[in-house]
């Protein structure tokens, strides 16, 4: 039972905390970066965490490109007390 809980995910209760918005901003900006990008964040819609070697945030959000507005999911894995943060994925969510 043990095991389930550290490897699975948990709902995040407050999305609009704002450490869970400051992640999202991360991912957005790295996604950006990476892929010279322009995304705007609009909002967190929903999001998971899950401890690993750190925290894994599972977040969907939507956010604009031009005029299109699209909702992702991004992963952030993150170590605080090292001050380390990783985007490990962002992809567009279909439907």
């Amino acid at each position: 039972m043990k095991d389930a809980l550290i490897e699975g995910w948990t709902s995040i209760k407050n999305i609009k905390d704002p450490h869970v918005t400051e992640i999202t901003e991360f991912a957005v900006d790295e996604h950006n970066t990476q892929l010279k990008g322009s995304l705007k964040l609009e909002e967190v819609v929903k999001g998971e965490t899950q401890v690993i070697s750190g925290i894994n945030y599972k977040l969907v959000l939507q956010a604009k490109d031009g005029t299109a507005d699209n909702s992702y999911e991004a992963v952030v894995w993150e170590k605080a007390w090292l001050k380390f943060r990783k985007l490990t994925s962002f992809t567009l969510v279909k439907g």
